[in-house]
């Protein structure tokens, strides 16, 4: 197969698909892989050495597209891009259809194959494309959340784990998944007193037995988060329901409930934002204000550190890019239900129900599509 690899061109977005220990992955299984040139630098991979691994450098992203079965991206195609899919051709990438009506639409009209990692799914529930990008946007909206609650970013003026004497921040976080999890587990480290909700009472359970005691696990309702909102520092939305759009938990008219300089950072933005005052923001523009309130909505979190971030999403996509690439896409999906749950779009039909629902669309059957 022929894969490409384009540099991203979304802001800030510094990661890239594929590493060169990937890229000689796939060259080892015969393929033939094009790399843009310039595409890893962000991540510190240099072009020589996606070419000492067999590799080839192309001058533009339109020869990459051009020449490539199967691209494979980390965030979804933006304006620019969408010219230059051709029909037929595999997508292999972030997609999150469900906060974007107008990528979704343009996906249909270009009747390509759309794969998106945040719907690839195993029989236990878990989502292992998403995973690791979600451990690092949780780890950093505690890290970012703690930034913007310095006073000098109109934040509170308060130290997230406190000092001998004066009490720590309180924070709260909404999810109890990976994105949660792993957000709860840098606050506590450093210091600060955290809430975690969620709705499974299993899930509570688990983290229970494992989160320690400056932790407490609470149901998530509104009426209990409504009670907490008062003394909340730093609220972390990190809710996800897989290819949806995430519900909205905390209201612009709650806001009215926090504390003037406390800090939102939701996670939960690229599926739309799971607190309705939220909206995208870049890495250089990163923060907005509402009530008094600090926001902070980049969508693509994880592009802060790119050699972290591409290093760990290679580790988890790569296995799945090689049996695509070996077997093709559909005979990959027959034999692999988890990708196939990752298919989205294909001849421009939508395929995957919860991305129909958002926008009130139809949603056919896969299984034809894979004759």
């Amino acid at each position: 197969m022929l894969i490409g690899v384009p540099k991203e061109i979304k802001t800030n977005e510094n990661r890239i698909a594929l590493v060169p220990a990937g890229a000689e992955a796939l060259v080892g299984a015969g393929h033939d892989v094009f790399v843009e040139k310039g595409a890893g630098l962000g991540s510190g991979f240099t072009d020589a050495e996606y070419k000492a691994v067999g590799a080839k450098i192309l001058p533009t992203s339109d020869k990459v597209w051009a020449k490539a079965e199967m691209i494979m991206k980390v965030k979804e195609p933006i304006k620019p891009e969408w010219p230059k899919i051709k029909e037929n051709q595999v997508l292999f990438t972030y997609f999150h259809y469900a906060a974007d009506k107008d990528l979704t639409v343009a996906m249909k009209k270009t009747k390509a194959v759309t794969i998106a990692y945040e719907t690839v799914e195993l029989p236990t529930g878990e989502l292992p494309l998403l995973v690791p990008m979600s451990e690092v946007a949780g780890r950093m909206a505690t890290q970012e959340g703690a930034k913007y609650l310095e006073k000098f970013f109109g934040g509170r003026g308060v130290l997230l784990g406190g000092v001998p004497g004066v009490k720590p921040a309180e924070v709260l976080v909404l999810g109890g998944g990976v994105v949660g999890t792993h957000a709860a587990k840098m606050a506590c480290g450093l210091g600060a007193h955290v809430t975690i909700m969620d709705v499974s009472l299993h899930r509570l359970r688990e983290l229970a037995d494992f989160m320690p005691a400056n932790c407490d696990v609470i149901y998530s309702n509104r009426q209990n988060i409504l009670e907490r909102l008062p003394t909340v520092d730093l609220l972390i939305g990190g809710v996800l329901l897989p290819g949806a759009k995430a519900p909205w938990l905390v209201t612009k008219k709650d806001l009215k409930l926090m504390q003037p300089g406390s800090v939102i950072v939701d996670v939960s933005v690229d599926q739309g934002g799971c607190i309705e005052t939220t909206k995208p923001t870049t890495h250089e523009n990163p923060i907005y204000e509402v009530e008094g309130v600090v926001h902070y909505g980049v969508a693509n979190m994880p592009g802060a550190v790119p050699r972290t971030s591409t290093l760990a999403l290679t580790n988890a996509t790569l296995p799945y890019a090689i049996n695509l690439a070996n077997k093709g896409w559909k005979q990959a999906c027959r034999e692999d239900a988890a990708l196939a749950l990752g298919v989205n779009i294909v001849d421009g039909k939508i395929v995957y129900p919860a991305v129909a629902e958002a926008f009130g669309m139809k949603c056919e059957d896969l299984e034809p599509h894979l004759q």
